[in-house]
């Protein structure tokens, strides 16, 4: 190990010496058994390979980016300047110490799995003390914990799976697991008194799979590596994404390489036209490099690092579409994000999952109370780093304007910055005061928004008032109760209300029922006309509804889309926060399975959203009592053959019971007046009878209530169906294997793909 190096290198060889306080040389040539030990291993290991790297830099060049497999993270930052030689290694060799100090745990690699066929055993399995380490590659997965846990989760898997192995690692400790959380802890105090330079060049962070931010200091990230779980599947996803074609790996096997040929080839595309790669099959232990059709396995878990050439611009996935101000002010890899859907169906997780893949996702807040949003707010702080990329919805509720005060002054304490705005028919003052708070003038002048509002419109009289600075009448209202200083009114009055637009389509959920093809560009060249009108940045335009293939991302983009969106595909991933039984169903739908059905939140006005129709009754029966509500004039109005059939089949239980439990809802929410009104006015006692039938269908299939399934209410659009089509006889056929950001970048990707086929620049 490096016995052709030292001689080359003697600076390097006593610098070592000095630091280490051996011989580099003896420990690595010599019949020493230390080399078992990782306080010993880690050093030795970052100094072979340091100067591997320096070997070969004069031949091979400077890498464009680089990335480290766990301890070749080091290594990574050697390389992008962050850190020199002996700082490097000082650094190493204290984290090999610190590791060093705890024992006995175990580690196994598992062959011929994926991430989410792990997750789900080892979920299944209720043990808390084994976790994933290594996410390899497709088809390599390491597990980390307590042996007697390692062992059993090891049989279950095998089990489950004929064709698996788990591989028992020669390891002291279970390393990126929670037995390491003393180590990273005392690891991050040293990391504070080093002297780390910003990277030259970008380093992919272990933590994320994301370059390190250039405003955020390397120490923060680096800390939390020991930890962590070494994304190293995502981080290879990462270089195909920004065009790596040709990727350097130093040290003596070929491990990593082969890592990168398997996803390399996962994004090939087979004849016949696009399709996502079809599920890749196990191999024999042993093969730690094959062609790259084949999957990679390793016996062990790689310490190496690579650095990688981008390619040419016209092989760039995904990254290169759409706005890169978007993607900028966003802080995401795609012009691409992961819309909201009501009652935390996007949910913590999903919002979580986005940011950690270097994405972007809003948390669906519609039809929550203000104490949910509080625990998610407070959940997403606990387990996102400070700065990290995510926005929260705002649904407009016109008979609640209280609780949309209540939620904007609620994001505005919690710093939130990035607002999802939905439903608006017009903007209020809460919108106005979100938007408003902390603008600015820049140094030249310029008016800033510090907040942004991304706001679903599907008319164009709404996104007029959108492209708008906000109405004067509200700025004065809120300047005159002291919401706003007069700098952030003044300034508020030069910006437009939102920062982007999102031309909602044929989506799940609430919908006019709009066509892509019609609306995009006429809000386009409303964009346009109006842009005069208004300071700060142009207001960037958007595309959702119907996003469940490439093609359909090229279009919108093609259509002069700055950014896509989607709902309807995210629905059905680990990550959902809905009930299995939902998700099983969404899996099996086609294109025409969706409907439309009347909006519980706006159930008075006629407004519709698009439901599944497809092993529910809910659409027609929210219809039949819609048009119930607008044929009569009270309950008492309707013949008793009628109401007896919606207590069986709609209600389950008296119509009596049903206002009983309604108006105790509403008293026991600080609301008695909705209650004492509806009292009096037998029409609007009828809407909130019929509206706890949308409440209940809505509840019945977040919990997966089997026995009242009949009556779930599933808010989807066509894309599920399509999305369907397009991952069949893939290993994303099964919803439990489509996390949001393999969705994100599967859409993406393939959507460059679309557009390269058909000479599209």
């Amino acid at each position: 190990m490096g016995a052709d190096l030292f001689d080359a290198f003697p600076d390097h060889c006593a610098l070592a010496d000095d630091v280490l306080g051996y011989s580099i040389r003896e420990l690595c040539l010599g019949d020493d058994d230390r080399l078992r030990l990782t306080r010993y291993a880690q050093p030795a290991l970052f100094t072979v390979h340091a100067l591997t790297y320096l070997a070969q830099r004069a031949e091979r060049g400077e890498p464009d980016l680089v990335a480290g497999h766990s301890l070749g993270e080091f290594n990574a930052l050697m390389v992008a300047g962050v850190l020199d030689f002996a700082t490097g290694l000082r650094l190493v060799a204290e984290r090999g110490r610190l590791m060093g100090e705890a024992d006995g745990g175990s580690m196994a690699a598992v062959v011929g799995a994926g991430l989410a066929e792990v997750e789900r055993v080892l979920a299944d399995s209720g043990r808390d003390d084994v976790e994933v380490a290594n996410d390899n590659s497709a088809t390599q997965v390491v597990i980390s914990g307590a042996p007697a846990g390692v062992s059993e989760v090891s049989r279950l898997l095998r089990g489950g799976n004929p064709a698996l192995r788990c591989v028992p690692l020669p390891v002291s400790a279970a390393f990126h697991s929670w037995d390491m959380a003393s180590a990273a802890q005392r690891f991050a105090d040293v990391l504070a008194e080093a002297q780390l330079a910003p990277p030259k060049l970008p380093v992919i962070a272990n933590v994320t799979a994301a370059p390190y931010p250039p405003a955020e200091p390397v120490a923060a990230l680096l800390g939390r590596q020991i930890r962590s779980r070494v994304r190293w599947r995502e981080t290879m996803d990462r270089l195909l994404d920004v065009g790596v074609d040709e990727v350097w790996e130093i040290g003596r096997g070929r491990t990593l390489t082969g890592f990168w040929r398997e996803a390399d080839a996962a994004r090939r595309q087979p004849a016949g036209g696009w399709r996502p790669s079809p599920r890749t099959t196990a191999a024999p232990v042993g093969h730690a490099t094959v062609q790259p059709s084949q999957p990679v396995v390793s016996a062990t878990p790689p310490a190496d690092s690579v650095a990688a050439h981008p390619a040419p611009a016209g092989r760039r996935a995904g990254t290169a579409l759409g706005s890169a101000r978007f993607r900028e002010v966003y802080r995401t890899r795609h012009a691409y994000v992961a819309g909201s859907m009501y009652q935390g169906i996007a949910s913590t997780n999903m919002v979580i999952q986005m940011a950690r893949a270097g994405l972007f996702g809003f948390f669906g807040t519609g039809g929550l109370s203000l104490a949910r949003i509080r625990e998610a707010l407070d959940d997403i702080g606990r387990r996102l780093p400070s700065g990290a990329g995510y926005g929260m919805n705002l649904l407009h509720d016109m008979t609640d304007s209280v609780l949309e005060r209540a939620t904007v002054e609620l994001y505005l304490e919690r710093g939130v910055r990035y607002v999802e705005a939905a439903a608006f028919t017009r903007v209020t003052a809460p919108l106005v005061l979100f938007r408003a708070r902390g603008a600015h003038l820049d140094g030249a002048g310029r008016p800033v928004a510090v907040n942004q509002v991304l706001a679903k419109v599907s008319r164009p009289e709404v996104a007029r008032q959108f492209l708008a600075p906000p109405p004067p009448e509200l700025l004065a209202r809120l300047l005159a109760e002291g919401a706003l200083t007069g700098e952030e009114a003044a300034v508020a009055a030069r910006l437009p209300v939102a920062s982007d637009l999102c031309v909602e389509s044929d989506s799940g959920g609430h919908t006019d029922g709009g066509v892509a093809l019609a609306l995009i560009p006429t809000l386009l060249r409303l964009r346009e006309s109006l842009s005069a009108s208004a300071g700060g940045e142009p207001v960037r335009v958007g595309a959702a509804g119907g996003i469940g293939t490439p093609e359909a991302v090229a279009a919108c983009f093609l259509l002069g889309a700055d950014f896509v969106l989607t709902g309807s595909v995210n629905q059905c991933s680990p990550q959902a926060g809905t009930s299995d039984a939902v998700k099983d169903l969404l899996a099996g739908l086609d294109v025409q399975d969706v409907t439309y059905a009347p909006a519980g939140d706006l159930f008075e006005i006629g407004s519709r959203v698009q439901v599944v129709r497809r092993g529910t009754m809910f659409a027609a029966r929210a219809n039949q009592l819609y048009e119930l509500y607008r044929r009569h004039h009270r309950l008492e109005d309707i013949d008793s053959r009628t109401l007896a059939t919606l207590e069986r089949t709609c209600f389950r239980r008296p119509l009596a019971e049903v206002w009983e439990q309604t108006g105790r809802y509403y008293r026991d929410t600080g609301r008695p007046e909705i209650a004492r009104d509806a009292e009096r006015d037998a029409k609007r006692r009828m809407a909130l009878v019929f509206k706890w039938y949308f409440a209940e269908s809505s509840r019945a299939a977040l919990d997966g209530a089997k026995d009242n399934a009949a009556n779930f209410q599933i808010h989807c659009g066509p894309a599920m169906g399509a999305f369907n089509r397009l991952v069949e006889g893939t290993a994303l056929e099964s919803w439990r294997r489509r996390d949001v950001d393999a969705v994100a970048d599967l859409l993406m990707t393939g959507a460059a793909e679309v557009l390269a086929a058909a000479r599209v620049r």
